[in-house]
C-alpha cells in the first residue's frame, strides 16, 4: 500500500496559481486543489466538479461541507488522496451565524423549527460567559441526528428521515478559539476555530438550551483548515477558467 506523501511536499493548486507554472500532469502526481464550495452544492457535488476537469479520476475531499454551508473544501487528487486523512487532522476555522428563539430537529435551517423559546432574556454577556465555560477546550458533543455519521454501518440522516429514535452518544472535540464577531439579537455571528469531528450545528443547538432558549444555525462559512485559507479558494468559475488554459 503507498504511503501518503507529507502535505509539505504535495503542490496546491489556488487562485494565485499560474497555469505556466503548473502543469496538467501533476494532477496525477498528486495536488491539493482548494476551492470555495456554493451554496447548495454538497461536497460530493464539488468533487465531482473537479474530476470532471482534471486528468486523474482518484478525486476526494478532506472534509465535507453541508450543502447550506460554503467556504472552504480542500479537494485532494492523485496520489495526494493518500494524504487526506493529514488534512482532516488538521484545525478548522468557522464563520457561523446563529438564530436564537426557535430550534430545528437538523439543528440548521434545512428543516422547519419544531422548538420556539423567549430570547428576550439574552446579552452579549451572558453568551461571553457560556462560550468560556461550556465551550472551550475539550468538550462532550452529542452530534446532530440529520448528520452522515454510521451507526451500524448505516449513515443517521437516514434514520432520521424514517422517523427512528437513536441513541447518539456524545464524543469528546476541541475548540480552540471562539469569538463573539456581531451581536444583532436574535442572531448572532461567531468564530470557532475547533477541531477533527466538531458540528457548529451542535454548538449552535447547545448555546440556544444553555441560554434557556433554544437556537439554530442559520449560516455557515468554513474560512480556514490549517494554513489553507478561503481567499486563497477558486471559485468554481475560476477553476473552470483555470482548466481552460490547459486546453489552448
Amino acid at each position: 500500500m503507498a504511503k501518503a506523501i507529507p502535505l509539505s511536499e504535495l503542490p496546491v493548486v489556488d487562485r494565485h496559481t499560474d497555469p505556466a507554472d503548473f502543469s496538467k500532469e501533476n494532477f496525477s502526481t498528486g495536488a491539493v486543489i482548494l476551492i470555495d464550495k456554493p451554496l447548495e452544492w454538497s461536497s460530493f457535488h464539488a468533487v465531482k466538479f473537479v474530476r470532471y476537469r482534471v486528468p486523474p479520476k482518484k478525486v476526494g475531499h478532506a472534509g465535507t461541507l453541508d450543502p447550506l454551508a460554503t467556504g472552504l473544501l480542500v479537494i485532494c487528487t492523485g496520489k495526494a488522496t493518500k494524504s487526506i486523512e493529514q488534512v482532516q487532522k488538521m484545525p478548522k476555522e468557522y464563520i457561523a451565524r446563529i438564530t436564537f428563539g426557535s430550534s430545528t430537529p437538523s439543528y440548521d435551517g434545512a428543516l422547519e423549527p419544531d422548538e420556539t423559546a423567549p430570547w428576550q432574556h439574552i446579552t452579549k454577556e451572558k453568551i461571553e460567559q457560556k462560550l468560556g465555560e461550556e465551550f472551550s477546550g475539550e468538550i462532550m458533543q452529542k452530534p446532530p441526528i440529520y448528520s452522515a455519521i454510521r451507526i451500524k454501518g448505516e449513515r443517521l440522516y437516514k434514520k432520521a428521515r424514517r422517523g427512528e429514535k437513536v441513541e447518539i452518544v456524545a464524543r469528546p472535540v476541541q475548540i480552540y478559539e471562539t469569538e463573539l464577531l456581531d451581536v444583532n439579537l436574535p442572531e448572532i455571528t461567531l468564530r470557532v476555530k475547533c477541531g477533527k469531528g466538531t458540528y457548529i450545528r451542535s454548538i449552535a443547538h447547545d448555546l440556544g438550551i444553555s441560554l434557556n432558549s433554544r437556537a439554530y444555525m442559520s449560516g455557515l462559512e468554513r474560512t480556514a483548515i490549517g494554513s489553507f485559507h478561503v481567499e486563497d479558494a477558486f471559485t468554481t468559475d475560476e477553476f473552470r477558467d483555470f482548466m481552460k488554459t490547459y486546453e489552448t
